[in-house]
C-alpha cells in the first residue's frame, strides 16, 4: 500500500528514534511489511482546483529505526494513497479544523482515512464523552459562572476542562470555599465566553487514570495506569515511572465494548478512554496514544502488530467493497 501519515509538527521535528510516540510504532510496522509510508503535517495539505494534495517526505528503515528523507520532499494527490492515517495532535483549533476540511475533497472511494476526518471534526473529546453519560461522573457543560458555582456547591470538589486542549493543559481542580473560585471560573471560561466541561471530582483521581484502548468494536486486553507527577492531580509527564501496568475488570470490558461499537459506527476506529473507577472522564479520538512501548514491556507482547493487522484488514475490506 501507499500510506500517508499526517502527524504533528513537533513529532516531525523529533521524528527519529521517538519510540514514545504511537506513530513511530505504526510507521515502523508498515515499513517492515513493505508498505510505502509518506510523512506530512497539516500545513502541508492543500487544495488545487478542488483537488486535495499533500506535500510529504518519504520514510525509511535503517538499523531498526525509522527516518525520513529530507531530500524526498514532493507533492501528491491525497487520493493517490490507499490509506491516510490522520493523527495530528490537539488542540483542535482553526488550523486543525481547516485540515479536516481538505479531506472533504478526497475521493473516499479511492482512499481510506483513519480516523475519519469528518467524524473527528464532529466529535469533541471532552464534550461528546457525554454520549456515554451513564458511564461518566456527574457533569455539566457551560460557560455560565452561576451554573458552575451551583455545581460546585452540590459536589464539593470539581474538575474544569477547556474543550479543545490536550495532555491536561488548562485543566483545573476546584474545591468549594476556595477563595480563588471566581478567578478560576473566569479564567477557564474566558469570563463566560467559552464552554467548559465541569465534572465531579473522583477521589481516586489521586492514583491516576486508566487508559482503555479501543480498536474497532473491541476493547484491547492491555491497559496502563497513568500516574500524576510533580504533586499535580493529573497525568502530565510521559515517562516510565508515571505509566504502570493495569488490569481491565470484566465489568469494564463489558461496559466499554458498547462504547467501542458506538465509536466504530461513527467512523472512529481507534480511541483511548481515560477512566477512573470505571467512569469515563474523556474519550481520546484525535491522535490516541496507545502507549505501545510501555504495554509491550509490561505485557511481553507486540500490540502494534495487532493494530496494524486491524488497519490493513480495514483497508482491504474497504477496497473490496469499492470494487
Amino acid at each position: 500500500m501507499k500510506i500517508l501519515f499526517v502527524i504533528d509538527r513537533i513529532e516531525l521535528k523529533y521524528f527519529e528514534f521517538n519510540d514514545l510516540v504511537t506513530n513511530f510504532w505504526f510507521i515502523k510496522g508498515f515499513l517492515e511489511r513493505g508498505h510505502e509510508v509518506a510523512i506530512s503535517t497539516i500545513d502541508m495539505l492543500k487544495l488545487k482546483s478542488s483537488v486535495a494534495y499533500s506535500s510529504h517526505y518519504n520514510s525509511y528503515l535503517k538499523d531498526g529505526n525509522i527516518f525520513y528523507d529530507k531530500e524526498s520532499f514532493s507533492e501528491s494527490k491525497i487520493e493517490d494513497f490507499d490509506l491516510v492515517m490522520f493523527r495530528p495532535d490537539p488542540p483542535v483549533d482553526l488550523d486543525y479544523i481547516s485540515a479536516t476540511y481538505i479531506f472533504d475533497f478526497v475521493d473516499r472511494s479511492k482512499t481510506f482515512i483513519m480516523n475519519d476526518t469528518t467524524s473527528i471534526r464532529n466529535f469533541n473529546e471532552k464534550l461528546h464523552a457525554v454520549l456515554f453519560n451513564d458511564l461518566m461522573p456527574k457533569n455539566i457543560v457551560t460557560a455560565t459562572k452561576s451554573d458552575i458555582i451551583e455545581f460546585l456547591k452540590e459536589n464539593e470538589e470539581i474538575i474544569l476542562k477547556p474543550l479543545s486542549q490536550c495532555f491536561g493543559s488548562g485543566v483545573m481542580y476546584l474545591k468549594n470555599g476556595d477563595k480563588n473560585t471566581s478567578v478560576i471560573i473566569d479564567s477557564i471560561t474566558n469570563k463566560g465566553k467559552q464552554l467548559t466541561m465541569v465534572q465531579k471530582y473522583i477521589k481516586n483521581a489521586e492514583f491516576g487514570d486508566k487508559r482503555v484502548l479501543i480498536l474497532g468494536e473491541e476493547v484491547l486486553p492491555y491497559c496502563v495506569q497513568k500516574i500524576p507527577s510533580n504533586n499535580d492531580f493529573k497525568f502530565c509527564e510521559h515517562k516510565d515511572d508515571c505509566i504502570l501496568k493495569a488490569v481491565l475488570s470484566d465489568s469494564e470490558k463489558e461496559k466499554f465494548t458498547q462504547v467501542a461499537k458506538e465509536l466504530n459506527a461513527r467512523g472512529i476506529y481507534m480511541a483511548g478512554l481515560d477512566v477512573i473507577d470505571e467512569q469515563i472522564i474523556e474519550v481520546n479520538v484525535t491522535s490516541p496514544c496507545y502507549f505501545i512501548r510501555e504495554i509491550n514491556n509490561h505485557f511481553d507482547c507486540h500490540v502494534e502488530e495487532k493494530i496494524i493487522n486491524f488497519i490493513i484488514d480495514k483497508v482491504f475490506e474497504f477496497q473490496k467493497v469499492g470494487v
